[in-house]
């Protein structure tokens, strides 16, 4: 799941202090006679509020991934409910990591000439860290299959 600093605790006592500022300037400005000036800090507030609350319902996606001896299954849900599901096995699946110059990463399941990018919400670090484990499980289930006895 996506990270979230801000609490929202946190969310109500920085709109409180941007309606602050925004209210106590609007007010200076009307004063002076330039009162379109409180419509526009006015229309500043509701930008600031909606792109907050598009965040918090954005971080709602998560994604799981399930490892047995003979699946790995990627489950993508959003944050309007839809689900995703990705389902793989593990001898043949490879987990990537494609790493920029400029530091930035990008994790992919790829078997049988399909890709799917995954992880997207986490830090560049995160995701590093998350590749080596996978392959470490990945490999730990692939050898961890005991043949049949007949």
């Amino acid at each position: 799941m996506p990270h979230r600093s801000l609490s929202p605790r946190g969310f109500v006592i920085l709109m409180a202090v941007i309606c602050t500022i925004s209210f106590i300037t609007g007010v200076i400005f009307t004063l002076k006679g330039a009162w379109p000036v409180l419509g526009f800090l006015s229309l500043n507030v509701v930008a600031v509020y909606w792109a907050f609350r598009q965040n918090y319902k954005d971080a709602k996606i998560f994604e799981t991934i399930k490892l047995t001896a003979d699946h790995l299954v990627l489950e993508r849900v959003y944050p309007s409910g839809r689900h995703q599901s990705f389902e793989y096995n593990p001898f043949w699946v490879q987990v990537g990591i494609e790493e920029h110059s400029s530091g930035a990463t990008k994790m992919r399941l790829t078997s049988h000439g399909k890709s799917i990018n995954f992880g997207k919400f986490l830090s560049d670090d995160e995701r590093r860290e998350f590749v080596h484990v996978l392959r470490q499980e990945i490999n730990r289930a692939k050898y961890s299959i005991q043949p049949e006895r007949q």
